[in-house]
């Protein structure tokens, strides 16, 4: 798939914007500040209904105006399917081929982004929360079974929170009630468990394979979910995962009331990395760390082609800057000719200009976008 044309209206600096793009590489390039990176952004809320840079809605809209519109058409296998999206302070409302959306999760997975930018070289280094927010984002577009109950399970794990913190100061004392929410919980977070341990397999046999190429065959790399519920009882499948959970609440009952607060369940996990059987997160270099991150972001362009049978759309915010030239070489080469790429620099260095075969190329200023002229 590839995004074919553009429109915004009222969206971050952008008053108005109208551009068709090529279904190869977009280079979008300018000084800071101009738009490049809120281009991208407004991609990936086209795609996911909700931003990686805010989770402030409102931040979306140009400043003293009451909404902003994305709208964009998306060329799939089946043909053009026309999204959009608006933004104003009542929420958001979506429309797939014209057709306002009941819920954003039958939104979402029209149009898949992946997006690489300097932060998600943290996936490796930083915290768990980044790495159950990777999972939550990507395997949410591919899969919308996963994408509803994963914020199910944030709201009932909010009831049961806010709960637990009225049993730890004595306001309410109601056990039965305790145990319908970790049942609900149990319930949620065990097909989240079964799903996500599913996806870190799949990835893992993609991104071993990139590593492997990267590092010229010297490291193997390898993916664990890590978890509270042990590999054997996840095999099972969800009804064992579910039985698991509602014993350790049982078991940490008197804890969780005394702590106020929830601490079994997938809101707990992490991924660990493991190159040559070695934390790479512990005991890698930074250039392993890099390498990790960078294989496992390839890995989601191979991963969504086998869940969707269509290539997803690659946004690179100013993140070749944040690797060697044998890294840049490796990730340009993979995406050539396979996947529709938007890439922010401020300039085209040698390297890039030699591997990238006859990108269009747009100068972004003020909220502007101007081809350039020696574009085809």
């Amino acid at each position: 798939m590839y995004l074919q044309r553009l429109q915004l209206h009222n969206f971050r600096n952008y008053a108005n914007l109208d551009v068709t793009f090529s279904p190869q590489v977009n280079v979008l390039l300018g000084a800071n500040a101009q738009g490049k990176t809120n281009l991208l952004e407004a991609i990936y809320v086209l795609a996911l209904a909700r931003s990686h840079r805010t989770n402030s809605d409102r931040e979306l809209i140009r400043w003293h105006h009451d909404f902003a519109r994305i709208s964009g058409q998306v060329v799939r296998q089946v043909g053009t399917l026309p999204l959009e999206l608006v933004i104003s302070k009542k929420g958001k409302k979506a429309r797939v081929n014209h057709l306002e959306q009941a819920r954003l999760s039958q939104y979402v997975g029209n149009f898949n982004v992946i997006l690489f930018a300097p932060e998600d070289l943290a996936l490796v280094k930083g915290s768990p929360s980044i790495r159950r927010r990777f999972i939550d984002m990507e395997y949410g577009q591919v899969n919308p079974q996963y994408l509803y109950a994963s914020t199910q399970y944030r709201q009932v794990l909010k009831q049961r929170n806010k709960y637990l913190r009225q049993l730890q100061l004595h306001q309410a004392q109601d056990l039965v009630y305790l145990a319908v929410l970790s049942e609900q919980l149990a319930t949620l977070g065990a097909q989240i468990i079964v799903a996500r341990a599913a996806f870190v397999m799949r990835m893992q046999k993609w991104a071993a394979q990139l590593h492997q190429q990267i590092t010229k065959q010297s490291e193997q790399l390898t993916l664990h979910y890590v978890t509270q519920v042990d590999e054997n009882t996840i095999a099972k499948g969800v009804v064992a995962v579910q039985q698991c959970l509602q014993q350790l609440y049982e078991q940490q009952q008197t804890r969780e009331i005394e702590r106020g607060t929830t601490l079994i369940g997938p809101h707990h996990d992490d991924i660990a990395f493991m190159i040559n059987g070695n934390n790479v997160q512990i005991y890698g270099s930074q250039g392993q760390q890099r390498t990790t991150a960078l294989s496992v972001k390839l890995a989601e362009i191979e991963l969504m082609h086998e869940q969707t049978g269509e290539y997803p759309v690659l946004l690179l915010d100013d993140v070749l800057s944040e690797l060697d030239p044998l890294r840049q070489t490796h990730l340009l080469k993979t995406i050539q000719n396979k996947v529709q790429t938007f890439l922010t620099t401020p300039s085209l260095d040698d390297i890039v200009k030699k591997l990238i075969n006859q990108p269009l190329i747009f100068q972004v200023a003020h909220g502007t976008l101007t081809k350039e002229e020696n574009n085809d």
